[in-house]
Order: C-alpha cells, then structure tokens, then sequence
C-alpha cells in the first residue's frame, strides 16, 4: 500500500526533479501556459501554487523565497508584477491541467498547464464570420467616403450635364475621321 508517499519520482535523483519542477514552473509563470507529460503536470501544480501564494505576500521575503526556486529575474519581477495581484482575492486553485491524451511515439499522456485567467478566447465561427462581412462592408463605405471627398477636393470633377449627347458607339468612326486600315 501507498500510505503516505507524497510524490512522483519521476525516474530522476531528487536534484534532478527539483530542477525540472523548477524550470517547469519557470516556463509556466513565463508563457502562462505549456504543455508537458500528465505526472510532471501534475507533481508541479502544488509546487507552482505554493509559489504563487508566497508571491501574493509582496515583500522582500516572500521575493527571496521564490528567487530560492526561480532564477531568472524577468519572470519574477512578472509574478510578483502582474500575476500575483491577479490572484491576490484568490484563495487557492491557480492553475488548471487539460488532458490532451497519449503522445505519438512513447504513448504517453500529455497535459496542458494553465494559469487559470490566462485562457485564450475563441470565438463561434458564425459571429466571426458575421464581423468579417461587417469589416468588409465598413471597409467598402469607408472607400466611398473616401472617394466622394476626393472628388468635392478636385473641383467636383467634370460637371454634369444632363443635355449630352450619348457616346458614341466605338465600332464606328466619329464623322471626319478617317478609319484606320490594318
């Protein structure tokens, strides 16, 4: 029986699993989402939860805690800068793991690591294809508009004259010119 084992080796030396928690949790406050095996998902939630809470403190302590497990100073200065604050009425739960299913080629099960809020947004095909028409008939107008004021700009262009006589017709020459032969 497994009473009481807390956590997933992993198949690594404890220095080892540290530093891949470590530079999972890196990518994750970096890029806010990634995508990794299910046990690694799972083994860094609490870790990068844990992180989060100590973040949400905001004083020089809390900052050399989690510089102790995140060294590069850019995605510290974020957590502590942007993503801290957006979980500060928070009290647990920051992250969310999507199963995606097994892994062409080893077969194993993949995940998706997300801090909750920085979801992508998707929208219906039907409403997009919807603005697509409305872009385009905006754009259409807009060319029009553009288009009249060219012409009031010019002078109005030729005047109008409701007086004149039709073109005419091309496959006939105009009187007193000659046509031409091939």
């Amino acid at each position: 029986m497994r009473h009481n084992v807390g956590l997933r080796k992993l198949g690594r030396t404890s220095s080892h699993r540290m530093a891949l928690l470590r530079n999972l949790t890196t990518s994750l406050f970096r890029h806010e989402r990634l995508r990794t095996t299910l046990p690694k998902a799972k083994e860094m939630r609490p870790f990068a939860e844990r992180l989060i809470t100590i973040a949400r403190r905001d004083d020089l302590h809390a900052r050399r805690q989690v510089l102790r497990h995140i060294t590069d100073k850019e995605v510290v200065k974020k957590l502590f800068g942007t993503l801290a604050p957006r979980f500060a009425s928070r009290p647990g739960g920051y992250t969310r793991t999507l199963k995606l299913g097994p892994r062409n080629g080893d077969g194993a099960d993949m995940a998706i690591v997300e801090l909750v809020g920085s979801e992508p947004v998707f929208k219906k095909q039907k409403d997009e294809k919807q603005t697509r028409r409305e872009r385009k008939a905006a754009a259409r107008a807009k060319a029009e508009a553009e288009a009249a004021a060219a012409e009031d700009a010019a002078g109005g262009g030729a005047p109008e004259q409701d007086d004149a006589e039709p073109d005419e017709p091309k496959g006939e020459p105009k009187p007193g010119r000659k046509k031409k032969d091939d």
